[in-house]
């Protein structure tokens, strides 16, 4: 729809994208948002950028603006952690903020706050995230100028998506483009149209479009996204490979790329500390991985390749083969069979939807991007979250942001693990406390203004917070707590509303809080700061084993915020639950009161009832006595009695163990904590084994961190298959797969490791038996006074 002549009196809208250049009239702010009513430029001209110096710099800081016009200096009543005054830099253009940096930096005069870009001031000093109420202003050539913004923080549109892929030789000569939007789905190839065409198309749910020319190619894709004009753009690996070529396929053409709207390039960008790693911007729309957007929603898969991501949140996929049958059943279809390919190319796209639709990924990155102020792109981000949120408030205590540096690296305790108590245990009851480290901050006001406003009140502890290693807390002044407490109670609120993906941002907000104060990169960095969180958790950890114990059971582990707590004696599920129900209401209880009483704080320290284990066991460290940590099985029973086996840390739930081994330990822990037969188990898992029955189960997938020819000391195992196997590729004129890396798939065999994609010789049988079967059984059996060798020795000689 288009805009109204004039601008309305309010227009709400949704945070696209955000630039910044600088104009003649001063830096100019580009938001593009999306609305009721479609898409929307807004435009802020004129803009002042600023930072902050110490006020007894202004001397050094005057003689640098003599060559620096347009650069004002003003008072104002704000101050540095270490209590210094500061005076404010205006300047008219934001590079100019950047030159004055480097001009102070060699004089050794830091300048505040100084990397803050302009568009995201703007937002952070509103206290705007993503959704926005634009007020006033004037239209320009179909852009909103100089209006005013303030937040609309319930406002979520919907958002016009398109999946996009491409199909390419097994040299990245593209072949297709396919693109699956609801209004628009269309797939552009290279090539001429096979005879029958018109035949061809009566099957398909999608328009194929036939170019002589990989420039027509680059065209038709620029008309196309100008014509539908999609807000988002997704696909997989969709920057790193699909826009990467697209824009190498233009350039070599000659022909613009522009994907953005107003028919707008691409911005490039590489990883400062990951080669070869690339972002791409462009005005208007937000492009979204959905690899990388599902790892920011902590989803979990031993491979995030489309195909197996597909299959296990689809249950289908669409793979042609392995990697080299893929890539030559493509070039046979572009050959022969171009509408096949088509289906395939568009099949990817449709998937790719499809996982965003089932995993709500879009609304999780919209959540995301109106929980922490980031723009829908911004994978990571967890320090720039917490500066959105951060330096507005501070500002308005009073204050302003040190630098990234200011506070040396140092080492700070991490979470409290409790030593643990290997064996088997009947009725085990796992309580843990709700979002640790946020209540902690809630509760004992653990907070950098604080932390600096503590230590200035002279130790009244009416007005401090005594928290450890002598640090002390401003029982007013402070600004974390108060965040965390407006995340904490709208995450309540989404949960009442059963809005899951909102949920899930504000708690992987909230729980990044305590981490960025350790982050050597952050501004706020401070061990002190982030000692008072964990070291307080120690301390909780401690004083709940204790209260646990004096009511007669036994705490078995403890791993940051849960407990493990052995009732003594086998319980019915019935009575475990009802134990549980009564430790956490005693829990909290005794909190409520210890804090009020000792410290006269408001608990938020909250501990729930997590699991029950009516079966559990806890390993030794392999080779020891010595109980393990982050390592144990159980069968946990719900309160409808509902049976579920749990694998944390053991081969079972590790990628890099093979099916074999996973297979067996599931199967032996199994029947053990069922009360079942197991040696046969034992031995005709063996016998299985050395007849070869199991050979599928022998694979070994691991990941190749860094290139080949960076191993030259120690080369593992799985370096030495990659080498046979790109030896193997080399002999055929295939590409070489692995010389930067990457996951492969190994058998090992009597003459060492050897690639699936060329083995030769005999399965070394032994080698399975010894360092997959017999740790685990060993592990397992001792605690019952058994062996892996005193059940199998009698029959491994028959093979």
């Amino acid at each position: 729809m288009p805009l109204p002549p004039t601008a309305p009196t309010e227009l709400k809208g949704f945070i696209l994208t955000r630039h910044w250049r600088d104009a003649a009239a001063g830096t100019e702010i580009e938001y593009w948002l999306a609305t009721d009513a479609g898409p929307l430029k807004v435009v802020l001209t004129a803009q002042t950028s600023v930072a902050f110096v110490a006020a007894r710099h202004r001397a050094a800081v005057e003689a640098a603006l003599a060559a620096m016009p347009g650069v004002e200096i003003r008072e104002l009543d704000l101050k540095t952690f270490r209590q210094e005054p500061v005076v404010g830099l205006y300047a008219k253009h934001f590079r100019q903020i950047g030159r004055l940096a480097r001009t102070l930096r060699a004089q050794d005069i830091p300048l505040l706050e100084a990397d803050v870009r302009p568009p995201d001031r703007h937002l952070m000093e509103r206290f705007i995230t993503a959704g926005v109420a634009a007020e006033g202003g004037r239209l320009d050539r179909g852009a909103l100028v100089d209006c005013r913004l303030r937040p609309a923080p319930d406002y979520r549109p919907a958002l016009k998506m398109v999946s996009l892929d491409i199909e390419t030789s097994q040299y990245e000569a593209l072949y297709s483009i396919a693109l699956d939007a609801a209004q628009d789905r269309t797939v552009f190839m290279l090539g001429d149209p096979p005879a029958g065409q018109g035949r061809e198309e009566e099957r398909q749910d999608f328009s194929l479009v036939y170019c002589q020319s990989r420039k027509a190619m680059i065209e038709r894709l620029n008309d196309w996204f100008e014509r539908n004009d999609p807000d988002v753009i997704v696909g997989w690996s969709v920057i790193q490979f699909d826009l990467r070529v697209l824009q190498k396929t233009a350039d070599d053409c000659g022909a613009p790329f522009l994907p953005g709207r107003e028919r707008r390039p691409l911005d490039w960008r590489t990883h400062p500390g990951k080669q070869g790693y690339l972002f791409a911007s462009t005005p208007g729309r937000v492009i979204v991985d959905g690899i990388e957007a599902l790892r920011a929603a902590m989803w979990s898969f031993p491979s995030f390749s489309l195909e197996n991501v597909s299959q296990s949140l689809l249950g289908e996929g669409k793979a042609i083969g392995d990697e080299y049958d893929k890539m030559a059943e493509i070039e046979r279809r572009y050959q022969e069979d171009k509408p096949a390919l088509a289906h395939y190319n568009i099949r990817d796209c449709e998937l790719v939807l499809r996982i965003f639709e089932k995993a709500k990924l879009l609304q999780f990155v919209m959540e995301r991007a109106q929980t922490t102020g980031l723009q829908m792109d911004h994978f990571g981000g967890s320090i720039a979250a917490f500066s959105h949120h951060y330096l507005p408030r501070m500002h308005r205590l009073g204050y302003v942001a040190p630098n990234v540096g200011e506070i040396p690296s140092k080492a700070y305790p991490g979470g409290y693990v409790m030593d643990s108590k290997p064996g088997f245990y009947d009725s085990v009851v796992v309580l843990d406390y709700k979002s640790l480290y946020p209540s902690i901050i809630r509760t004992f006001l653990v907070d950098p203004v604080g932390l600096v406003e503590g230590g200035s009140a002279g130790g009244d502890p009416r007005l401090i917070v005594q928290g450890p290693q002598g640090t002390t807390f401003s029982r007013t002044r402070h600004c974390l707590p108060e965040i965390v407490t407006t995340l904490w109670r709208a995450r309540d609120e989404a949960k009442r509303a059963r809005n899951e993906p909102l949920s899930q941002a504000l708690k992987l907000l909230m729980n990044s809080f305590a981490g960025v104060l350790g982050a050597s990169e952050c501004r706020f960095f401070n061990p002190k700061l982030v000692s008072a969180v964990t070291l307080r958790g120690h301390e909780m950890m401690k004083l709940t084993r204790e209260f646990v114990e004096r009511r007669g059971y036994e705490a078995i582990y403890g791993d940051t915020d849960s407990i493990f707590i052995w009732l003594g004696r086998t319980h019915t599920n019935e009575e475990a639950h009802a134990v549980a129900a009564g430790l956490v209401k005693d829990i909290n209880d005794w909190w409520t009161r210890t804090l009020r009483e000792t410290h006269d704080l408001e608990n938020f320290l909250e501990i729930e009832f997590d699991t029950h284990y009516s079966k559990f066991f806890m390993p030794t460290i392999r080779g020891s006595d010595v109980g393990s940590k982050k390592r144990y099985a159980g069968l946990s029973k719900d309160a409808d009695g509902k049976e579920e086996m749990i694998y944390r840390g053991l081969e079972m739930a590790r990628s890099d163990w093979t099916p074999l081994a996973r297979q067996f330990q599931e199967g032996l822990l199994s029947r053990i904590f069922r009360g079942e037969p197991y040696e046969e188990f034992v031995r005709e898992y063996v016998r299985a084994t050395l007849s070869g029955a199991k050979d599928e189960l022998l694979v070994y997938r691991k990941r190749l961190r860094h290139r080949l020819d960076a191993y030259l000391v120690n080369v593992p195992p799985q370096v030495r298959a990659a080498r046979l196997a790109d030896e193997h590729n080399d002999r055929l004129h295939r590409p070489k797969q692995y010389q930067n890396g990457g996951w492969i798939q190994y058998v090992m065999t009597r003459t060492g490791p050897e690639p699936l994609e060329a083995r030769h010789s005999r399965v070394d049988y032994d080698h399975y038996l010894g360092r997959q079967l017999q740790p685990i059984a060993d592990a397992i059996l001792q605690p019952m006074g058994a062996s892996f060798a005193a059940l199998t020795s009698s029959q491994q000689h028959l093979f």
